[in-house]
């Protein structure tokens, strides 16, 4: 397959599929779940293949608990199809409505970016998601999935565009690339897609930036925070901490470090310490909490960190550690080494959360709950295609609204400039909606 000439060939197809009425593409989500049901023992047993393969490499367990697909995954994605369904349409929202003389009316309207390139890593369940959401919102999607789990990925894409043709969508709106090599054409493709949105570790998606024109959504890396301020309840502290560590710690929204208030710090490390370990994570920390720790029963030895330690994303069952003064220094920290991720406070006090969530300059700050709630399926999106850091169209979880751009459509009647820059006619500007 010529990747640049079939991606080449989807452009040309993106604007019919950006004017695919809603119940079509509703059709095609539910023809979709039935699908993913009716080929359930397919999709395991290509699954299983790539997770003998994960383990005969040697693949982390932590990592392989992304690789697999499983009937709990399939539920859940099935679950997100048809709360997809459900969600408003996210094309041709009227945004603005502007009469700007009389009988010329300027509207600003929602309509799909086109062609987006999704390049993600080690989860199946991801191709689902991601596709869904593609179509949901009118969009093209070309679609490259991580050798890990080739085999999923081949089935799943079969499945879904079986169902998107038979919905009566553009066969050429979903496009899937399976060789390494195609990701570096993908990347040249800046003529013809829109927006490339990366799933991956910090590596990848650093390669991924540094090597195409292409307009890049996504984040880097995924260094989240909990901080435990001295007015915290401690029992909800541990609570918190301990399902944001251990959860699912090889996801990108799980806590890499934990910020202990002072004033609290050897009351509470302790707490921390065990509850963490009951789960299998042990703590690395600077040497004051190196001190504190020393010689408590139940917990593993606290190895000793440097500051550089705390840019990193362990994606495992470790997670670093430090004491701070206060809130203000707690946000110092997180703003000097976090990724713009997502950071949560645990507290009682009002002024420690609200200058924690002002200050914190992240795509999600929380009061008293786990980081792992930074998920679009979870916030109600339906499902999402990744987590955006930056500031630019979409920020957080990308769900339907972060796929979608505008157009301004102006109408008049036989309408020119040129009494208006000679002064003889001038704009009323009148908000009709």
């Amino acid at each position: 397959m010529d990747m640049r000439e079939s991606i080449h060939r989807m452009k040309l197809e993106a604007p019919a599929m950006a004017a695919s009425p809603l119940e079509q593409r509703n059709r095609a989500l539910e023809l979709i779940a039935q699908a993913l049901e009716a080929n359930a023992q397919s999709i395991f047993a290509a699954n299983e293949k790539d997770m003998a393969s994960a383990a005969e490499a040697g693949v982390a367990q932590t990592v392989q608990k992304r690789l697999r697909y499983d009937e709990a995954k399939l539920r859940d994605g099935v679950e997100g199809l048809r709360q997809l369904q459900e969600l408003p349409d996210p094309v041709g929202r009227v945004l603005l409505d502007r009469e700007l003389d009389q009988g010329l009316e300027l509207r600003r309207v929602t309509c799909p970016i086109g062609v987006i390139g999704v390049i993600f890593e080690a989860r199946p369940d991801a191709l689902v998601q991601i596709s869904s959401l593609c179509i949901k919102s009118g969009n093209c999607a070309v679609l490259k999935g991580g050798r890990e789990t080739a085999n999923t990925n081949r089935v799943l894409f079969d499945v879904i565009h079986a169902a998107v043709v038979k919905a009566g969508l553009p066969a050429g709106c979903l496009l899937q690339a399976e060789l390494h090599s195609q990701i570096d054409e993908l990347l040249r493709c800046d003529e013809d897609v829109d927006l490339l949105i990366p799933r991956g570790s910090n590596k990848f998606v650093r390669y991924i930036m540094d090597h195409t024109k292409i307009p890049v959504m996504g984040h880097s890396a995924g260094v989240c925070h909990v901080f435990v301020d001295r007015d915290a309840d401690q029992d909800m502290a541990v609570r918190v901490l301990v399902d944001a560590k251990t959860q699912y710690p090889a996801v990108c929204n799980a806590a890499e470090t934990l910020l202990v208030d002072r004033p609290i710090a050897a009351e509470f490390l302790p707490k921390a310490a065990r509850g963490l370990a009951e789960r299998g994570a042990r703590l690395r920390g600077t040497q004051e909490v190196v001190d504190l720790l020393a010689g408590e029963e139940g917990i593993p030895a606290v190895e000793l960190m440097t500051d550089d330690e705390f840019c990193t994303e362990y994606g495992d069952y470790v997670m670093s550690c430090k004491v701070v003064d206060g809130v203000r220094e707690a946000v110092d920290h997180i703003n000097r080494y976090g990724s713009h991720h997502t950071d949560a406070i645990v507290t009682a006090s009002d002024d420690a959360a609200e200058y924690f969530m002002q200050m914190v300059d992240s795509a999600g700050v929380y009061r008293n709950c786990s980081t792992r709630f930074a998920d679009g399926f979870r916030y109600g999106f339906g499902a999402e295609v990744g987590i955006s850091t930056g500031k630019l169209h979409a920020r957080g979880p990308v769900g339907l609204d972060g796929l979608v751009t505008y157009k301004y459509r102006l109408v008049g009647h036989g309408d020119i400039v040129a009494p208006y820059a000679s002064g003889e006619k001038s704009f009323h500007y009148r908000e009709l909606g």
